[in-house]
């Protein structure tokens, strides 16, 4: 069902800001395949969780696709974004979805480039990190593995993570502590605490 769900929001073309400083606000997204822009009900139950962490934090968006997640940080003041996106036309979709929402230009930049090379070079940490790759590529242990190696994720730091169920079998560092957990058929997402 949520599949089903994602691939109207993505065929629609915008996804919808839920809460904070830009409520409402509908941003265009690129039609691209394999393109899964999270569900509203997957965001607020997100944001509802991280509500005591989102505010004045350094936020990584691995995977940022739409942006949905980043977007949504932005709008519930985190002092910056870090959005990684390997297609050249979604990320300019990013800046310029950035762009007009008037975003500051020192709250966040666009990387357009692969995202298990660019998160070996990352010199600083994040307090929260979300890892929402394409499904089916077998993305996360990768991500996982380099994030652990370069130290991405500050003291007491917050990884979200979104995956097909199929595939939610990935290992963590030992030292992550499982917060909360939402599951269906098919998307499973977990909040973990470094």
């Amino acid at each position: 069902m949520k599949r089903d769900v994602k691939k109207t929001q993505a065929a629609n073309g915008a996804i919808r800001i839920i809460s904070g400083q830009w409520r409402g606000r509908k941003l265009p997204v690129m039609d691209v395949q394999g393109l899964r822009p999270t569900t509203d009900r997957n965001k607020e139950t997100l944001f509802n969780w991280l509500m005591p962490y989102t505010q004045n934090s350094r936020c990584l968006d691995a995977f940022a696709g739409s942006g949905g997640l980043g977007f949504e940080a932005l709008s519930r003041y985190a002092k910056h974004v870090t959005f990684i996106e390997l297609d050249k036309k979604v990320a300019a979709n990013l800046r310029q979805n950035l762009a007009n929402l008037k975003a500051p230009q020192e709250s966040a930049e666009v990387i357009c480039a692969d995202t298990l090379g660019y998160l070996m070079q990352l010199q600083h940490s994040f307090e929260l990190i979300f890892l929402d790759p394409p499904f089916h590529k077998n993305l996360l242990p990768g991500a996982i593995d380099k994030i652990q190696q370069q130290g991405l994720l500050a003291e007491n730091g917050l990884v979200y993570i979104e995956c097909e169920t199929a595939n939610a079998q990935y290992a963590v560092p030992l030292h992550w502590r499982l917060l909360k957990e939402n599951q269906s058929s098919q998307v499973t997402a977990r909040l973990y605490q470094g």
